[in-house]
């Protein structure tokens, strides 16, 4: 079975889990709800960064076996998964994308950081419900962290999208 397609069955159902709907009304609602504009692009995104989970930090990283830093990840996950090409640092990633307000932001956008005292030194993916998936540091690889942490609400700088 082709891991994409793996990956969808395994994982678009935990997408919708915590959903207050009912069971019927959930798996007829729209998906371009949770993921307007170009929906299957950015539920494809979500997916692939959850299927990075746990994988190897290394400092610019960008390839699936050696592992990857934060812009390495994002760069990864948008060729793989939606054939957007990306490159450069977390900062030249964040002039090619558009701010967006949070209220506008969906799954498959970016979050950027402020992390070594200068802007956008950070960058991670937006997967929703107040969370983003990133390449941390050696220590603990690519995980999911709330925005609302004390650490990354401090260092928050903002929403970005390249689906506008």
């Amino acid at each position: 079975m082709n891991k994409r397609l793996f990956l969808g069955i395994c994982v678009t159902p935990l997408l919708f889990a915590c959903s207050t709907a009912s069971r019927q009304s959930a798996s007829t609602a729209s998906t371009s709800q949770s993921f307007p504009n170009y929906p299957s692009k950015r539920q494809d995104i979500v997916i692939q960064a959850m299927a990075m989970l746990d994988r190897g930090y290394t400092y610019g990283g960008k390839k699936l076996h050696t592992g990857f830093d934060c812009s390495g990840l994002v760069t990864f996950v948008y060729k793989e998964s939606a054939g957007i090409p990306l490159k450069g640092s977390a900062a030249q990633m964040a002039e090619v994308a558009k701010s967006i307000d949070a209220n506008q932001a969906h799954p498959g956008d970016l979050v950027f950081f402020n992390t070594l005292g200068s802007p956008f030194s950070h960058v991670g993916i937006y997967i929703g419900s107040g969370k983003f998936i990133h390449a941390a540091n050696e220590k603990t690889g690519v995980r999911s962290e709330r925005l609302d942490h004390t650490y990354w609400s401090k260092r928050f700088e903002g929403y970005r999208t390249l689906f506008a």
